[in-house]
């Protein structure tokens, strides 16, 4: 057979990444784990922003592609068991997996939230804080215009104070939403003490854990949390396009449906699960009788709540191989590697006369410093030294992960210019 010159190409590139994945899963990763990333002369320190994709998982990947193009090579590989990943990413944040379904991204799922608590059509007093996802501002800036009441709680010292928020859960809140780690400086909340106020007052807790989950430990049982979402690009080393929705058993029972999907319905007396059993029509030839279009049972737990449409499937192979990696590593050790980095160069920017605004103490993998006009300041410099962190307008945010070294922290201090 003569390939094509694309054919050709394809096969150039595709075939030391497949060799490199092979060795990479040939043997237990240890800290810093480079061998399961390509190569790169970027000393690449912004993984909060997006983390890159290992081989194995774009070797997964490829594989689920493989398979929709009908390659028959692919035929005999075994396809990705997507509630096996469900209960992979439960295992990792200590929740069941009937409390967990698929959701397109993390905002997706709180919208999913304030959707199934009636927002914006209801009464009720909304609490969230500045130090919450930023991007997600101008969502409850457009809630209070329509009448709810949205209370934020300020950031103090690049912390938000539990006696702030105690005063603003007042009787009658209904939901309190938070960032557990902040994408703006990695504050960190303490969880169940949130949860345990907001409880106290009748409010149910919305968490945006994007950058903790495969980065710190999380436990949504032991934190009480009623509702949690995040999508998986960044430290569960995913793609776009999808990631997770929980809701602690029990939440959902006095909530109406505000989301209607296929995943969400099964036929009448299917087993649990995701597993597909569409509901029974009546409508088409040979269809059995019936008094109604279709003859449906609502699946039980998350998934029959906010269970819609179709979603990234070929980013689940991704997700698994993710998952996997992370419980080889362990999140202790991916946390206390992150660690590692994270202290010198908090001594570093502090030399060189940089404000720190992530909190002493923190221990979450982002690092943020004040700096007027940053972006103008320090693209020039880092895009020379091929160096890569988050830009902001007057801050900048570094984020190691697993493949970063202390070379790569050194590189990116003698690229900064002083402040």
């Amino acid at each position: 057979m003569t390939l094509s010159r694309r054919q050709a190409l394809g096969a150039a590139i595709a075939a030391p990444l497949a060799a490199q994945a092979a060795r990479a899963s040939a043997t237990t990763p240890s800290l810093p784990d480079k061998a399961s990333f390509a190569p790169t002369p970027i000393a690449y320190l912004d993984s909060a922003s997006t983390h890159p994709i290992s081989l194995g998982a774009r070797a997964a990947m490829d594989a689920y592609v493989a398979a929709r193009t009908l390659d028959p090579a692919a035929a005999a590989l075994r396809p990705v068991d997507r509630a096996a990943t469900i209960a992979k990413f439960a295992r990792l944040v200590n929740a069941d997996p009937d409390e967990l379904c698929w959701v397109q991204s993390t905002t997706m799922g709180e919208q999913a939230v304030l959707r199934a608590l009636g927002f914006p059509h209801r009464s009720g007093r909304i609490v969230t804080d500045t130090l919450h996802f930023y991007a997600g501002f101008p969502m409850y800036q457009e809630l209070a215009k329509q009448g709810v009441d949205v209370a934020w709680v300020q950031a103090r010292d690049g912390r938000i104070d539990m006696n702030d928020m105690a005063k603003a859960i007042t009787p009658g809140t209904t939901l309190v939403s938070l960032s557990l780690v902040s994408t703006y400086n990695g504050f960190q909340h303490d969880l169940k003490a949130v949860c345990d106020l907001a409880h106290a007052a009748g409010a149910l807790v919305y968490a945006d854990i994007i950058h903790a989950a495969g980065a710190i430990p999380v436990d949504l049982h032991a934190g009480s949390v009623d509702f949690a979402a995040c999508a998986t690009y960044k430290w569960l080393m995913g793609d776009f396009g999808l990631g997770f929705l929980y809701a602690r058993r029990g939440v959902l029972d006095a909530l109406p449906l505000a989301d209607f999907g296929y995943y969400g319905f099964a036929a009448p007396g299917a087993p649990p699960g995701i597993a597909l059993s569409p509901p029974q029509t009546h409508v088409y030839p040979m269809d059995p009788p019936g008094n109604e279009p279709v003859s449906y049972a609502i699946r039980p737990g998350t998934l029959g709540h906010f269970g819609t449409g179709t979603y990234a499937q070929a980013v689940v192979a991704a997700i698994d191989h993710g998952l996997d990696h992370i419980a080889t590593l362990t999140v202790p050790a991916i946390q206390a590697h992150a660690q590692s980095l994270i202290a010198p160069l908090r001594d570093g920017l502090s030399a060189k006369g940089y404000r720190l605004i992530t909190p002493p103490g923190t221990t979450t993998p982002l690092l943020t410093a004040l700096l007027p006009n940053a972006k103008t300041r320090l693209a020039d410099p880092l895009a020379k030294a091929q160096v890569r962190i988050s830009l902001h307008d007057h801050h900048f945010r570094i984020a190691p992960s697993i493949f970063n070294d202390r070379a790569d922290v050194d590189r990116l201090l003698a690229a900064l210019p002083r402040a």
